[in-house]
């Protein structure tokens, strides 16, 4: 893809083809935050969606004072649920500790699965160990997909207490959330994990097991 100017990105955001609009965002890429956010604001009530969500996931990848706010307010009042959970999650890549509230509260109070995943992954991008309450909340969910991302971020926010609650999930019939927990494990040094770990290491899964085989050569370097 030929890069474009700043002028070039601007008067391309101002084109009737979404694809265009899409094109120009994309390119914002190599653009310095400062620079970038203030075309990404054009675009955030795009009357296409897609358009939209791209520009949602920007800010959480060009991250300036402005950025936090916006997002908070997409995830609190749009009323698109896609849209939501694009804020949800660019919040988790903003690593932004006060988003911990906001994440949260759209996690208990949203009704959309698709916004609980997104808020549960982000709780884990900010490695916050007051999740944990919400987060095993979240593997109770009637939802694989939250269970999984639920799994990963008590592994991120290295939650050990909660050890055996996550090897329940050892012998699940779906290999994700397997994967996931072969994962989560290689950040909760225990001796219950390498027991977990060398039993997932045999797992008929080829992904399950070699994430667990990556998990335990972690854990023996951490020692």
């Amino acid at each position: 893809m030929t890069s474009l100017s700043l002028e070039q990105i601007s008067a391309q955001l101002e084109s009737q083809n979404s694809a265009d609009r899409m094109v120009a965002l994309a390119n914002l890429r190599n653009i310095p935050a400062p620079d970038a956010v203030p075309l990404i604001k054009k675009v955030l009530n795009d009357e296409s969606l897609q358009v939209r969500s791209m520009a949602v996931f920007a800010l959480g990848v060009k991250p300036t004072e402005e950025c936090y706010p916006i997002l908070v307010k997409l995830l609190e009042t749009d009323p698109d649920y896609g849209i939501r959970a694009d804020a949800a999650g660019a919040l988790g890549y903003l690593e932004d500790i006060r988003a911990f509230d906001a994440l949260v509260r759209a996690f208990y109070e949203d009704t959309q699965w698709l916004v609980r995943f997104s808020a549960a992954v982000s709780l884990g991008n900010l490695k916050d160990p007051r999740a944990r309450e919400v987060l095993l909340k979240a593997l109770e969910s009637e939802h694989v997909v939250i269970q999984q991302a639920a799994i990963s971020a008590l592994g991120e926010i290295k939650a050990v207490e909660v050890l055996d609650r996550l090897l329940n999930f050892a012998q699940s019939e779906d290999w994700l959330i397997r994967q996931r927990l072969a994962e989560a494990l290689g950040n909760l040094p225990s001796a219950k994990s390498i027991s977990a770990l060398k039993y997932l290491q045999k797992d008929s899964n080829s992904q399950v097991a070699e994430a667990a085989a990556y998990s335990l050569d972690r854990l023996s370097k951490a020692e």
